[in-house]
């Protein structure tokens, strides 16, 4: 039996890891077994510069903190070793770059995700990292609300030029 002062600092750590979850719009679970010292380093750069947390995280105590945050259908893949990495700003980016990661490195694997509150199984992850970034989605969504503008100039200026000759 843990000694009391154990006890509540797991519990005090349950806690804050199910805040996180919370305070997080998503958030993906990896098994990260399998990848080396230099790759893990790599990997934590990359998701630090995307602004996603990312911890590795005992099953029992991640078991709590998933239901403690209302997300229980995350609990049936924690088995074997287990990484989460949440975000609280951008929805896509802790997809974007776990997805990245696990195509180059075969033996690392997403497991599951939640956003918003929903929970996303590994194929949606995935297909979640494909999509562009925010940024992204906003200069597509604006080249196609500048395009009729784009194509009614070059119409007006054919009209002027064909004025000027005749």
């Amino acid at each position: 039996m843990p000694s009391e002062k154990i006890l509540s600092q797991k519990q005090q750590y349950v806690a804050d890891l199910a805040e996180k979850l919370k305070g997080s719009c998503a958030g993906v679970i990896v098994d990260y077994k399998g990848i080396t010292v230099a790759e893990d380093t790599v990997l934590r750069r990359n998701l630090r510069e995307a602004g996603v947390e990312y911890t590795v995280v005992k099953n029992t105590m991640l078991k709590l903190a998933i239901k403690e945050a209302g997300l229980e259908g995350l609990a049936d893949v924690l088995e074997g070793t287990t990484a989460i990495a949440m975000s609280k700003e951008d929805p896509i980016a802790a997809a974007k770059v776990l997805g990245e990661f696990a195509e180059k490195n075969k033996q690392f694997t997403i497991k599951a995700g939640f956003m918003d509150g929903e929970i996303m199984d590994a194929d949606k992850v995935v297909a979640l990292g494909k999509l562009p970034s925010k940024d992204g989605l906003v200069s597509m969504l604006l080249s196609v609300l500048v395009a009729p503008v784009r194509g009614m100039a070059v119409a007006l200026n054919a009209i002027a030029e064909q004025k000027e000759n005749a």
